[in-house]
């Protein structure tokens, strides 16, 4: 990392290129890309094996777009690039500095931009970034000028000049594209879709497997864009007013954390009338730390939190009944995606069926389950390094290291490659006993609807309402197809027939004709997805090109330079999976 007194020669008139690291992403090639797509974060680490009732979901580079809206200077993104498309950019632009943000296993695709820019942009400045920074021994892989660890924005506005300790500007932008469940891609409805809201970086738990927490410098580092709910409120209602949602996914490790914050967030939600919708990440002890009516009132919708096991050594579980939090959750409408580690140390070939069993138990609406990997920068990587465990680069590349296939190290107790039977099993065992996660989805939302409809509150009812045309259409037939789907099993059939027969009773007979219209609609497309899979289709997020105001007036030649500058997108290319001709997708709503 560059000392931070050092400047750009160019400073604020620098021409900047953000990128992430080329594609494809689901294919197994020479540059150690690997057939599980990280892209897709539902499918391939929450409903793995759920197959065409598997959500699927494309995320920007967040990050990226935090420092696109705080550089003054001419600034270009170009994210999820092929790398023919990357060697254009090069080729055909003048760029001084590029900056390139990876995770760890895509560190091969990193070296290999890396000679790219060098053979084509001699003299520009490679700066790298994301989780990929906390590898030490990346300065002899790579060849980059700058490996930036922590809060890149700041450091981004040293490097030109800029005040670093200027008010953090926020970027206007949705959670998700591309999403699809069975067989049907879904609207890209503002209304319906939620914003990115990124109120800190880092985490205070630093748990010792965690590479936020060790980016950031470990437990108790992190850095808060914005400290107070003041602050949030402002930018939140800014956020609403530009995209038109009122769901936002918060991007913060513990938001619920920062108790006066938070709470002072709910007083100005009230005073305002603001029926938001908040997605977040949770312990199960802070949670506990809230009241239900004040996690409700809040707007808390998603909670994704750890569910470690009984007998697990993390403070953040600890004499934690999740069990009961997981139900107290639900009954109330807000869903709750779990996640389990497989393979902490005391587990064996001896207990980890009781651990999964554990795990399903909770019947959270989804589940993730990873591997215990240490990732290069973590403690537990060094302490791994320091015992001689971890295992040398002929054994596994780096781009499996990524806790969802096998172990970088060797671990006491599961050997032979047996760890992938049994992460695979969770999933499975989760599936087969709880069914789709989308049916686990609607019970959770039909839950909330029919307790808070008649809230004394308008904000609180106004809130649960959001939902209610989607239950008694989309979702009504969603189970109906789900039911016929299952009409050989027994225990699932009677799990849809309550299910549905909850929706008629609530909605009425509209519904009941409504849910098998649609029912038979989604019945088809399901089956025609399930084709598409077994004939091994993959799906791919587009390419995404932005300039920002600056590098839009550099390249229409001279004029005043802007204050602020404001985004604009130039053009969206791409198709979200291949389309073979034997099975030709159109793209379809579901409103």
């Amino acid at each position: 990392m560059m000392p931070t007194s050092t400047v750009h020669i160019k400073g604020n008139r620098a021409r900047i290129l953000l990128s992430s690291v080329f594609g494809p992403y689901a294919q197994n090639d020479q540059y150690g890309s690997r057939a599980i797509n990280p892209m897709e974060l539902y499918q391939n680490q929450v409903t793995r094996t759920q197959g065409s009732f598997s959500l699927r979901m494309f995320h920007r580079s967040f990050g990226l777009m935090m420092l696109q809206a705080n550089i003054d200077a001419p600034c270009t993104l170009l994210d999820f690039p092929s790398l023919e498309r990357f060697a254009l950019e090069i080729q055909n632009n003048s760029y001084d500095i590029v900056g390139i943000s990876a995770i760890s296993t895509n560190i091969v695709k990193v070296r290999e931009m890396c000679v790219l820019v060098r053979k084509h942009l001699p003299k520009a400045t490679i700066v790298i970034g994301g989780h990929i920074a906390n590898n030490a021994d990346l300065p002899r892989i790579i060849d980059a000028d700058h490996i930036v660890r922590g809060d890149g924005v700041r450091w981004f506005r040293k490097y030109l000049g800029q005040d670093a300790n200027k008010a953090v500007r926020h970027p206007m932008a949705y959670a998700g594209f591309g999403a699809r469940i069975m067989g049907i891609t879904l609207t890209d409805s503002p209304a319906l879709k939620a914003a990115i809201l990124i109120p800190s970086v880092g985490c205070p738990v630093g748990c010792n497997f965690c590479s936020t927490s060790a980016m950031f410098g470990g437990k108790g580092r992190f850095v808060n864009f914005y400290e107070t709910g003041d602050e949030l409120f402002k930018i939140m209602s800014r956020i609403e007013a530009t995209l038109k949602v009122r769901s936002f996914f918060v991007l913060d490790e513990n938001f619920l954390l920062y108790r006066k914050r938070a709470l002072r967030l709910l007083e100005l939600m009230k005073k305002g009338n603001k029926s938001w919708l908040l997605h977040v990440f949770s312990s199960a002890r802070v949670l506990q730390s809230y009241t239900i009516e004040q996690l409700v009132a809040l707007g808390i919708s998603w909670v994704w939190m750890g569910l470690e096991g009984k007998n697990s050594l993390y403070p953040k579980l600890r004499s934690i009944d999740t069990r009961l939090l997981v139900k107290t959750l639900q009954s109330n409408g807000i869903r709750v995606l779990g996640s389990s580690i497989i393979g902490l140390e005391d587990h064996s070939p001896d207990n980890i069926s009781q651990i999964i069993d554990y795990a399903i138990s909770h019947e959270t609406d989804f589940h993730q389950f990873m591997l215990y990997t240490p990732v290069a920068g973590t403690p537990l990587f060094e302490q791994h390094r320091k015992e001689g465990t971890l295992l040398p680069d002929s054994e596994i590349s780096a781009a499996d290291a990524h806790g969802q296939y096998r172990f970088n190290y060797r671990h006491r107790y599961i050997h032979d490659g047996h760890e992938e039977k049994y992460l695979l099993n969770a999933f499975e065992q989760d599936f087969e006993k709880n069914g789709p996660s989308l049916a686990r989805l609607i019970k959770t939302t039909l839950n909330g609807w029919q307790k808070y409809k008649n809230h004394p509150d308008k904000r609180i009812r106004k809130r649960f309402a959001m939902k209610v045309n989607v239950l008694r259409t989309t979702y009504a037939g969603a189970v109906w197809a789900m039911k016929k789907w299952y009409r050989d099993n027994d225990r699932m059939t009677a799990r849809m027939n309550e299910l549905l027969q909850r929706l008629h009773e609530e909605f009425g007979w509209t519904t009941k004709l409504l849910a098998a219209l649609f029912g038979r609609y989604i019945y088809t497309m399901l089956q025609r997805e399930e084709k598409r899979l077994a004939l091994g289709w993959v799906y791919e997020p587009a390419s995404f090109y932005e300039k920002n105001a600056a590098a839009i007036a550099l390249e229409n030649g001279p004029r005043r330079h802007p204050k602020i500058p404001m985004l604009r997108k130039r053009w969206v290319a791409g198709e979200f999976y291949p389309q073979p001709a034997s099975y030709p997708i159109r793209r379809q709503s579901w409103k």
